[in-house]
């Protein structure tokens, strides 16, 4: 089993990845885990992992999504006071 401090500290890299490292990272862990040959220990310890790198990437993604609405706001706001 991994330690609070190793997963404390696998949760503060996985929070400094951008999300196309944390994406990459995250098909690497699910292909191990899909070949199998692991013990069990390890398997519990990538899936571990892989959860960290997937909310990483869904905070990189939802982030994305906040920025992007936000500009579609804002242009929105612009045309109609342009029209006004």
């Amino acid at each position: 089993m991994t330690s609070k401090a190793e997963q404390t500290a696998a949760a503060e890299t996985a929070g400094a990845l951008g999300y196309e490292q944390a994406r990459d990272e995250l098909i690497e862990v699910v292909r191990r885990l899909e070949a199998g040959g692991t013990t069990l220990e390890e398997s519990l310890a990538l899936w571990e992992r892989g959860e960290e790198l997937a909310k990483v990437c869904r905070r990189w993604l939802d982030g994305a999504r906040a920025r992007l609405d936000a500009a579609l706001a804002e242009e929105a706001g612009a045309k109609d006071a342009e029209e006004g």
